[in-house]
């Protein structure tokens, strides 16, 4: 196993600036720091080494590629940034403005804030081009004097103990503090006692221990590994063993499980901002910082030892892996992040999308690799290798956005032959934390986004996500092994119809842009949302009421080997505007060239298009899957090409206009529906062919039931039956006393698996009743309290109302 730090870079790093680049050594004006005794302040400069190491990479060569490039793209960069700093009053770049003339927390202020934000992260990249190898700028004594007169500037100006704060918390809390501590630990050697001092006493001003005194608030989650990042480093800057102490202690809460509100959840959920699912965005952020952190107080007197530590690394399989997918993230947990494509201030024109949001959480796996175990370690490389290799669509090693040390990391992986990539692994995750759904098969994947009372419809705030409005309402995201990795990544979110998102039940009410409020603040009063699996298969329910509508409907899934079954029911609303389903909303990128075949007719590729289909059995759209109709469907398809602009849906974006086109295909329930229903088969990556024979296999697949009460299937020949009993009743052969979801697998060596669970998290018992032949019951949960067995089977319930929505699997041998 490679270690994280070689004695090569170890020492290079430990001898200081000059010394680690091989330049002749500055001559020093700064006072001498000999406050900590000799022992304590050579541990400091061996953790302000690791750092170093941290921040900047190790083990790539300046000359080799993407290396090389990024390095000058590095250089070329900072020199631009150097020719137009212009210190004044009130900014150190013009563009950069932090003065503020009605400080405040509004969102002008948001954005005066967040230009100092901006103005020390530009000192950072200053500082790593000085420090890095082959800039062009390394050990430039023009750069070295700039980044000290920048640091003086924002010090005297704004960044100070004397200073109150204004704007975005954040700003001032977590962004401007590490960036200015990177930059203290980069400059080290060239600084003096007097600017070190100063420095950190404004850190300490603006994040006090007190900032870190009680889990809750902003200093939850991924904010408190930020805050404790900000601490420690604090401490090793201005040697205080006291601050890098708590720093460690304060990451505690971070690791325990929690069953609401902010953190890692038992089920792989993870939560911030109280109510949104956020694996892929704060997630990211937790889990790069925790392995910084873990690898920077490795060894030191101030080594992470909780054993709680251990829950970070189950989650590396718990809860990140299942939404890594031929190296993206699945939106459905980045929150507003979606919105930020493209920014108005980046001059490269850098898309952010699912791809790139997903490779630095690949190199905090690796990264964090490194404190697990060896089995660990060895067994998550092969995770990252394989989805290395499989990112067709936007090769993680081509990252234009991904830094250095996460390109080192990466390439660390591709390098080495003793990992083995491991293919995409295959099942059902159900996150009932986090009101979401992942099923990935051989071939696909997919996944559900719900909302209920604990998990917000969507996010907006800072002016982004304004219309991520109906995310949250059913919303299918599917992607296939070698196609349609694009889809949500390719100018998707800013010229989508925002009110026709794939898998959504929705009206066409006009909303606000951010209608709901921000932070998550709205969530719909509904219970039953959530569902059973196996670990293979799963059943899924939502009942849906719409973001300040009267819409209301009950929306199923029943995930298979090769499909997903969707059910919807009891859809009504009283808007005075039309209800839609969507079965699918297909980018087809700028071209949009696709085939779309109904019933075997071939139908037109121009734009605009649209047509109504009657009775219709399949559809199929070329290149992506296809679309059953059990018994027949009336359904709506659409062909259009649409402009966007991400200042639509982020204050932030850039206002370039945008085009993609697309084939929606919708389900129209009217105006004002009473009890709106659909029915249909979703086929990721089956041929037209495919497609055709399942829509003539009419008795692969039985509806049980698709009403305001009740939604089950049954597939015989795969031994599934799945019912989402909304209320008690009777479907097929089970019978439940009380609402519940049911999912039975009859295996061929004559047993079955029953998976029931409590979405509502309210029953106190609950009967089931499966009239099938039954001998024994073999395993079951103390949530049982009885099982009867014969003619049929009779399962009694205990208290189901702490069990988290979480599935109850019991298994018998069929009679």
């Amino acid at each position: 196993m490679t270690t994280p730090w070689s004695r090569r870079g170890f020492l290079a790093a430990s001898t200081g600036t000059a010394v680690a680049l091989g330049l002749p050594a500055q001559p020093s004006t700064a006072a001498p720091l000999s406050a900590a005794p000799a022992a304590e302040a050579d541990e400091f400069a061996t953790l302000r080494a690791k750092w170093r190491a941290l921040i900047l990479g190790e083990g790539f060569s300046p000359t080799a590629e993407p290396f090389k490039s990024r390095l000058t793209e590095l250089g070329t960069t900072a020199a631009q940034w150097q020719s137009a700093m212009a210190p004044t009053s009130g900014s150190l770049w013009p563009d950069l403005v932090y003065a503020d003339p009605e400080p405040d927390t509004d969102q002008e202020s948001y954005g005066y804030s967040g230009n100092l934000n901006s103005s020390y992260n530009r000192l950072n990249t200053l500082a790593q081009a000085y420090c890095q190898q082959g800039t062009g700028l390394t050990g430039d004594t023009a750069l070295r004097s700039a980044i000290l007169t920048g640091l003086d500037h924002l010090h005297s100006e704004v960044y100070n103990a004397g200073q109150t704060r204004y704007g975005n918390w954040y700003s001032w809390q977590i962004g401007a503090p590490q960036a200015l501590l990177d930059v203290c630990v980069l400059m080290y050697d060239s600084l003096s006692a007097t600017q070190i001092a100063n420095y950190v006493a404004a850190v300490d001003h603006f994040v006090p221990d007190s900032a870190v005194a009680s889990y809750s608030g902003t200093s939850t989650g991924a904010n408190r590994v930020d805050l404790c990042r900000v601490l420690a480093l604090r401490g090793i800057v201005g040697a205080n063993s006291a601050k890098v102490a708590l720093a460690r202690d304060a990451l505690s809460p971070v690791f325990p499980y929690v069953t609401s509100g902010d953190g890692l959840y038992a089920d792989g959920s993870f939560v911030q901002h109280t109510t949104v699912p956020y694996t892929g965005s704060y997630g990211s952020v937790l889990l790069g910082g925790l392995g910084m952190l873990f690898a920077l107080l490795a060894g030191s007197t101030w080594q992470v030892t909780d054993a709680n530590r251990q829950i970070v690394f189950d989650a590396v399989e718990n809860a990140w892996a299942p939404f890594l997918y031929n190296g993206l993230v699945m939106d459905g947990v980045s929150g507003r992040a979606v919105s930020r494509g493209v920014s108005a201030t980046d001059a490269k024109q850098i898309q952010q999308n699912d791809h790139l949001r997903g490779h630095p959480i690949l190199a905090s796996i690796v990264l964090l690799g490194q404190s697990a175990s060896a089995t660990e370690n060895a067994r998550w490389r092969g995770l990252v290798k394989g989805w290395i290799q499989r990112d067709y669509y936007s090769p993680p090693m081509s990252d234009p956005s991904l830094g250095l040390t996460g390109l080192a990391r990466l390439q660390g992986v591709v390098d080495d032959t003793t990992v083995t990539a491991v293919a995409e692994p295959t099942g059902h995750r159900l996150f009932t934390g986090m009101a979401r759904a992942t099923h990935r098969r051989p071939g696909w994947a997919a996944s559900i986004s719900m909302a209920d009372r604990r998990i917000t419809y969507y996010e907006t705030g800072n002016g982004e996500n304004l219309r991520g409005w109906h995310t949250g309402s059913g919303m299918l995201y599917w992607w296939g092994d070698t196609y349609a990795n694009g889809q949500y990544s390719d100018a998707f979110w800013p010229t989508v119809d925002p009110y026709r998102l794939p898998g959504t039940t929705a009206s066409r009410k006009v909303l606000a842009d951010a209608a709901g409020g921000d932070w998550g603040a709205s969530l719909p009063d509904v219970n039953w949302v959530g569902g059973a699996t196996d670990g293979q298969r799963a059943a899924i329910g939502q009942y849906l009421k719409g973001l300040q509508s009267t819409l209301m409907a009950k929306k199923s899934w029943f995930c298979l080997d090769d499909s997903i079954v969707c059910l919807g029911a009891g859809i009504k609303c009283t808007d005075g505007t039309a209800v839609e389903s969507i079965v699918d909303n297909r980018n087809l990128g700028p071209t949009g060239s696709h085939t779309f075949t109904v019933d075997g007719t071939g139908y037109s590729a121009a734009y605009p298009w649209s047509g109504t289909f009657t009775g219709a059995g399949w559809a199929h759209i070329g290149g992506m899957g296809g679309y059953v109709f059990p018994g027949g469907a009336t359904f709506n398809a659409v062909r259009d090409s649409r402009d966007g602009k991400w200042s639509d849906i982020n204050k932030g974006g850039s206002t370039t206009v945008v085009n993609r086109k697309y084939l929606t295909l919708y389900v129209d329930h009217g105006t004002n529906p009473v009890n709106g229903t659909y029915a249909y088969l979703l086929l990721p990556g089956a041929t037209a062919a495919q497609t055709q024979a399942r829509a003539a296999a009419t008795g692969w697949l039985t509806v049980l039931a698709n009403t305001d009460d009740q939604q089950g299937v049954t597939v015989p020949s795969l031994g599934f039956t799945g019912v989402n009993f909304w209320f008690g009743g009777t479907v097929g052969d089970l019978v439940a006393s009380d609402p519940c979801c049911v999912m039975i697998s009859e295996r061929s060596d004559g047993t079955a698996v029953i998976c029931v669970s409590d979405p509502m998290r309210m029953r106190t018992s609950l009967t089931l009743t499966w009239n099938r032949a039954v001998s024994a019951v073999l395993s079951k949960p103390s949530t049982v309290t009885s099982a009867t067995t014969g003619s049929s089977l009779r399962l009694t319930f205990g208290d189901l109302s702490g069990t988290a929505g979480a599935t109850q699997k019991i298994t018998v041998r069929l009679g």
